[in-house]
């Protein structure tokens, strides 16, 4: 079993043992391109040494759970936390210590103090269909050997950070992960970049692009700066274009041995390169397409010695495997797939970093640990983002920067997973205004005011009415509500024609009142007045755009596992084993109704002013516990006031039985809530990877039970709802739900329009069959 692997000694028939990174320095060198000397610590020499700390085992349990977890902020971060310091706790077993300190030596230089780079390699990465963009650790300017050990174990550590488990996730690698580990002579870059032998934003594969900085590379990696960009015809290496970047400092490196930020003149008016060193790195990086037979993206360095070397190759993940341009398509974001480009003035303009249209309110954000405050669907604006950000990327409409060139970390993530990216706008978080609408389009670079229009819907009328006609929003019987977590996008909803809110989910607003705390350790610092009022003025600002229209509030229903991860949650909180079915919903408010009341009497302070707020009861098990719900309801301010609705989620399959006497006991609505009832009538977890062919919400036993229960409220007299985005995406289900007689179903605000049309039509198909049936 070997440990370590010189550069000359691997290659992409190695993918398993030294991972992409690894094997691409290998091919690289195998092709006779100048690559800085180096070798690999093999995923032989992680696994070794996880072994012989005795986690192994654990890490790769912990790791499904992690999967399981994504989208789950706080349980992922805890899950992750824990795996890191399982990898610290094992370190690195001695012989492999010893085979890599004797490799290290074996370079130039031959004792401490050569300068290497030490970067992860994980198995998987690298690769033809995930990139894993800066996502693991990378360390450079590492000098002795105790700091190369120190960083090999942190490279494996940062398998299971957060991004990488998300990313993981997202690209169905459900396998154990592995790391190498490439340890690489330190270039001491005048000038670095990046080449693209295929324009990675058209897909055009007759040009190339290369980018360029002044100091070290990691400057334009990481979209610190705005790059020079070139791009190169394929034919003879000419440049057809040339744009000026915008570098305002360069990373060097310091006689500390650290890496420092020194600022960059302004107002200089020529590249950082000259049209001949464009060239040869374009030939060089030909040759490399060649060797591979696939186009590639590489970063390259320049010496003070005027060297020019290949650091890194990797293929390009974002170009369609059949005829070469872009996977990237238009993201729908809060707007139609097929609209033109946004109305207005142009705000802002960058480089065109991943194609498509999108629209929506702008949110600023400085950093990924305010990703929260991104909701769904909203524009991410940010100075620069780098791979912590990949969580909040996938949920926003379109991502903007005011630094960065098209092969920067947010370029690569946006483009992989469809979302339109403007870079190096340079302006972008000063001249946008947070909640301001706009339009993004990642084709042309431009950031333009307002929302792209809609198209027109034709709605087909039945044989006996009159001709049809055109309507942007075609009316239906069966009520279209969104679904909301927060205030951030109320206004701008409640201004469109959607019919309520049918699902206000309380736990965003629940921590953002609390300040991350758990509520009993805000009851027992005698905060709890502080809370109710910062819920209430919440749950207002929700309430008001909509006017008369109802707004359902759900009461919290956070699991053990997510309460304790909430600060001093580990004080009140038990530790269950499966969490999804244990000390949840109207259960937790019966033996803990000092809580409970907290959250009622903010709604009903917030109520006063909002008649239109009602109130949802999540997770009911059994009717004793929702009248013991009910009546501390009635106990309370809320249950004083008049005209409130009360419903039940139903979401436990005992709902089948027992709804006719939820109603008996003062219940006037049921919202299915179709994740968890699929979930626990099919007996699947609705988070395992293993068994994900398994969830089918439409499951005849899942439609038949739905069916029951919109039957059943009909037969009662009380309304009807779904909650989930099937009948949005699938018109059929859409149609079952309206044959069934269901009174409305919600579902995000990005899918209102869709949705809207599939129940038309289904009401429409009805009117048609009614009329056709009288007429015979």
């Amino acid at each position: 079993m070997a440990y370590v692997l010189r550069f000359a000694e691997v290659g992409l028939d190695q993918l398993l043992i030294v991972g992409g990174k690894g094997a691409n320095l290998g091919e690289l060198t195998k092709a006779g391109l100048p690559v800085p000397d180096g070798f690999v610590l093999t995923a032989d020499a992680f696994a070794a040494s996880m072994d012989h700390g005795g986690v192994r085992s654990e890490l790769a349990e912990t790791h499904r759970a992690a999967l399981a977890a994504v989208g789950d902020d706080a349980r992922m971060s805890a899950l992750s936390r824990k795996m890191a310091e399982m990898v610290h706790k094992a370190g690195i077993a001695p012989w492999v210590a010893d085979a890599a300190v004797t490799a290290y030596r074996s370079l130039p230089g031959g004792t401490d103090g050569t300068n290497v780079a030490v970067r992860s390699s994980a198995i998987g990465e690298d690769g033809k269909d995930a990139s894993f963009a800066g996502m693991n650790a990378s360390f450079t300017n590492i000098g002795d050997q105790d700091q190369l050990l120190d960083a090999v174990v942190r490279c494996w550590a940062s398998l299971y950070s957060p991004r990488v488990i998300t990313y993981r996730a997202q690209k169905g690698l459900t396998a154990e992960p592995l790391m190498a580990v490439v340890v690489q002579q330190m270039v001491e870059s005048v000038v670095a970049g990046i080449v693209f032998t295929a324009d990675p934003v058209t897909g055009n594969v007759d040009h190339l692009v290369v980018e360029a900085v002044e100091g070290l590379g990691e400057a334009v990696v990481s979209g610190a700066v705005t790059p020079d960009t070139f791009v190169v015809d394929k034919a003879d290496c000419s440049i057809l274009s040339t744009s000026l970047g915008n570098q305002e400092f360069r990373i060097v490196r310091g006689s500390d041995g650290h890496d420092h930020r020194e600022p960059v003149a302004a107002g200089r008016d020529a590249p950082v390169v000259t049209p001949e060193t464009v060239e040869t790195i374009a030939r060089m990086a030909l040759d490399a397409e060649r060797h591979y037979g696939r186009p590639q993206d590489m970063e390259w360095a320049i010496d003070s010695a005027g060297r020019i070397w290949i650091v890194q190759s990797r293929p390009i993940t974002t170009l369609d495997d059949g005829d070469g341009t872009s996977s990237a398509g238009v993201h729908d974001g809060d707007q139609n797939a097929g609209a033109g480009p946004g109305q207005g003035e142009v705000l802002v303009t960058g480089l065109a970093a991943a194609p498509g249209i999108a629209g929506g309110a702008v949110r600023i954000l400085h950093s990924p640990a305010d990703g929260h405050r991104l909701v769904d669907g909203e524009v991410l604006v940010a100075p620069m983002t780098d791979p912590d950000w990949l969580p909040t990327i996938r949920r926003a409409a379109a991502v903007v920067t005011d630094c960065g060139g098209i092969t920067c970390h947010a370029a690569i993530v946006a483009r992989e997973v469809g979302v339109p990216c403007v870079v190096g706008t340079r302006t972008g978080t000063t001249d946008l205004v947070d909640g301001a609408i706009v339009t993004v389009d990642g084709g042309t670079g431009e950031v333009t005011a307002g929302r792209a229009p809609a198209p027109q819907v034709a709605v087909a009328s039945p044989a006996t009415a009159a001709p049809a006609q055109q309507h942007s929003d075609p009316v239906t019987a069966t009520k279209i509500y969104v679904n909301l977590g927060s205030a951030e996008r109320a206004a701008e909803i409640g201004a469109t024609d959607v019919d309520g809110v049918g699902l206000l989910r309380a736990e965003f607003m629940l921590s953002e009142a609390l300040s991350g705390r758990h509520p009993r350790a805000v009851i027992a610092a005698g905060e709890s007045e502080a809370f109710v009022s910062a819920l209430a003025d919440n749950l207002a600002k929700v309430a008001a755009p909509f006017g008369k229209r109802p707004v359902v509030y759900r009461t919290t229903d956070l699991r053990t596992n997510e309460f304790r991860n909430l600060e001093g949650g580990r004080e009140f909180e038990p530790e269950e084993r499966n969490p999804m079915i244990g000390f949840r919903g109207c259960y937790r408010y019966v033996k803990e109704p000092d809580v409970f009341r907290l959250e009622l009497n903010a709604l009903a302070r917030a109520r006063e002013r909002h008649p239109n707020l009602h109130v949802m009861l999540p997770f009911v098990r059994t009717r004793w516990e929702l009248e013991r719900c009910l009546e501390l309801i009635d106990d309370s301010p809320l249950g004083r006031q008049r005209g409130l609705h009360r419903w039940v989620m139903a979401e436990v399959p005992s709902v089948l039985y027992w709804l006719p006497a939820y109603v008996d006991a003062g219940i006037d609505g049921v919202s299915i809530g179709s994740n968890d009832l699929t979930q626990l009538i099919l007996g699947v977890d609705r988070d395992s990877e293993t068994c994900a062919e398994l969830f089918d919400g439409a499951d005849p036993a899942v439609l038949d039970a739905i069916s029951q229960i919109v039957d059943t409220a009909r037969r009662c007299g009380i309304t009807s709802s779904l909650c989930g985005q099937a009948p949005s995406v699938n018109p059929e289900y859409a149609e079952h739900l309206v044959r069934m007689g269901i009174t409305s179903v919600s579902v995000n605000p990005d899918a209102v329009v869709a949705t809207r049309l599939h129940v038309a039509r289904a009401e429409r198909r009805l009117l048609v069959e009614s009329a056709r049936a009288h007429s015979g």
